[in-house]
C-alpha cells in the first residue's frame, strides 16, 4: 500500500507538472497583457511539460531508459542534456515576447537546474524530484514570502516517497531539495535586483 501511494505521488508530482501550476500563477499575477499571460502559459505547457513527457516516452520506447523512474543514473546525462535545450527554446519565447522579469528569472532557473544536476548526475544520484519541487517553492518564497511555507508539506511527501520507492537515499533527496531552493532563490535574487 505504501509503495502504492508513493508511486502516485512520485507520477503526479514529477518536476515539469510544477511548470504548469507556476507559470499561470506568475501569468496572472504579473502580465499585464492578455497576449503575454497565454505566452507565458503557452510556453510553460509546451516547453515546460509537453516536449519533456514527449521525450520520456520516446526514450523509453527507444530503450535508452531502463525503467519509468530512469533509476539508473548514467542514463540522466542525455535526457537532461535535451531538456535544456527545450528550456533555452522556451527562454528564447519568454525573451523575444518580453514577458515579465520574474517569469523570464525563474525560467533561467529552469535552463541552470537541469544543467547543475547534469553535473551532479554525473558522479551522484541527486532527486531531480525534490530539486524540481523546491526550485517552484524558492520562486514562489520570493515573489510572496512566508505565506507558502504549508508547500513545505508537499517537499516532505515527495522526499518521502522517492525513497520509499528505493529510488533515492535520504541525503540525495535532501541535497535535491537544499539545491533547488537555494540555487533557484539566489539567481532569481540576482537577476530580478540586476534588471
Amino acid at each position: 500500500m505504501k509503495n502504492k501511494i508513493a508511486n502516485a505521488v512520485s507520477l503526479i508530482f514529477v518536476p515539469p507538472s510544477f511548470t504548469i501550476i507556476l507559470f499561470t500563477f506568475f501569468a496572472f499575477l504579473f502580465e499585464t497583457e492578455l497576449s503575454k499571460k497565454i505566452i507565458v502559459i503557452l510556453t510553460a505547457l509546451t516547453f515546460g511539460f509537453f516536449f519533456h513527457i514527449i521525450l520520456f516516452f520516446y526514450l523509453r520506447k527507444k530503450g535508452m531508459l531502463s525503467d519509468e523512474d530512469a533509476s539508473i543514473k548514467e542514463e540522466r546525462t542525455f535526457p537532461y542534456f535535451v531538456a535544456t535545450v527545450i528550456y533555452l527554446s522556451g527562454f528564447a519565447i519568454l525573451l523575444f515576447f518580453e514577458v515579465s522579469i520574474i517569469s523570464i528569472a525563474f525560467w533561467f532557473c529552469y535552463i541552470s537546474n537541469t544543467v547543475l544536476i547534469m553535473i551532479i548526475n554525473k558522479h551522484w544520484k541527486i532527486s531531480a524530484h525534490t530539486m524540481g519541487a523546491t526550485g517552484p517553492v524558492a520562486a514562489l518564497y520570493f515573489v510572496i514570502g512566508w505565506k507558502i511555507i504549508f508547500v513545505a508539506l508537499l517537499i516532505i511527501i515527495i522526499s518521502w516517497a522517492r525513497v520509499q520507492l528505493k529510488l533515492h537515499s535520504i541525503p540525495q533527496v535532501i541535497a535535491g531539495a537544499l539545491a533547488g531552493f537555494i540555487s533557484t532563490f539566489l539567481q532569481m535574487h540576482f537577476i530580478i535586483n540586476s534588471f
